[in-house]
């Protein structure tokens, strides 16, 4: 089976590590974060382990397409002015930057919450975020690579940045098809940006997924709102929440209310089975990553 489905793995001890990780336990394709996800502070990359991460994906059976990095949990894209807002669009620029250091072309990024200040507000602030971030990733990059400074242009960057849709908590922006859509004609250039599918927040946002004809219909509404061509990226995660319930807590594959009939479903459309696949199921007594993956396997057969 080449379908590349995996996980989020540690880079604990150094960020090579993380292709081991991912190889140990069976990965096709894998997410990390290049740091702390829950700290605004940044180690630097060292070189050294920047050399051995790509020497190790290059002999690995996984392409960099297959490898994907998750901005870390605190930046606000979509907040209004002021400290935090900068904080997060410094760290946004940031990241590409790591990721260009780590040939790693993907950058997922959650759209934010616009603090009561309106949807329209939001995905101006975001807009604004996204492009300024592809135009200063390599000015001042002390602060986030001991690496030589890059070449800037806005054009050739070298990293996609993928829009998560939202599960629709309060003041969030992007839960809707339409709203993704609408961030997409904003953003420039055309081919720097791009759509992560989240199966749990597309599910608690009001977009039905379990049974077969209910995922046939909201791929189609994706396509016909969003366009199959921008997505590149699927999260596949069960969802803790009901339909509608804008509630974002993630349940092991086939275990929760989605169940196995919709990722049997997912996981068989041919629109769908050649985009990397990145589970962030939970890890606790019932089961660990292998069992998901076996899961996800299951279905597959």
């Amino acid at each position: 089976m080449n379908i590349r489905v995996g996980f989020h793995v540690s880079i604990a001890g150094g960020i090579s590590n993380s292709v081991d990780n991912a190889l140990k336990i069976g990965c096709r394709a894998f997410q990390i974060f290049t740091r702390n996800p829950r700290g605004w502070a940044a180690k630097p990359l060292v070189n050294e382990d920047v050399m051995k991460f790509r020497a190790k994906l290059a002999k690995s059976p996984l392409s960099p397409e297959s490898v994907i990095v998750h901005m870390p949990y605190l930046p606000n894209l979509a907040a209004p002015d002021g400290e935090l807002y900068k904080k997060s669009v410094d760290t946004l620029a940031g990241e590409v930057q790591r990721c260009s250091t780590l040939g790693i072309p993907s950058l997922v990024i959650h759209l934010g919450s616009h603090l009561g200040k309106g949807t329209e507000e939001g995905i101006s602030q975001l807009v604004k975020a996204c492009n300024y971030a592809l135009e200063n990733y390599g000015k001042d990059t002390s602060s986030y690579v001991n690496q030589s400074k890059e070449k800037n242009n806005k054009k050739n960057a070298p990293v996609r940045i993928l829009l998560e849709n939202m599960a629709g908590q309060k003041n969030s922006i992007g839960s809707k098809f339409e709203e993704i859509r609408l961030l997409l004609d904003k953003l420039k250039p055309k081919g720097s940006f791009g759509v992560c599918l989240d199966t749990c927040h597309t599910f608690t946002s009001g977009y039905d997924l379990r049974k077969e004809n209910d995922v046939e219909k909201m791929i189609d509404q994706f396509d016909s709102t969003v366009g199959l061509k921008v997505l590149k990226v699927l999260h596949l995660n069960d969802s803790k929440g009901d339909l509608n319930s804008r509630i974002d807590r993630h349940e092991h594959i086939g275990l929760g209310k989605i169940g196995k009939a919709g990722f049997a479903a997912l996981l068989h459309h041919e629109s769908l089975r050649n985009l990397p696949m990145i589970m962030e199921t939970p890890v606790d007594k019932q089961r660990g990553d292998v069992d998901n993956l076996k899961a996800v396997l299951d279905l597959l057969r």
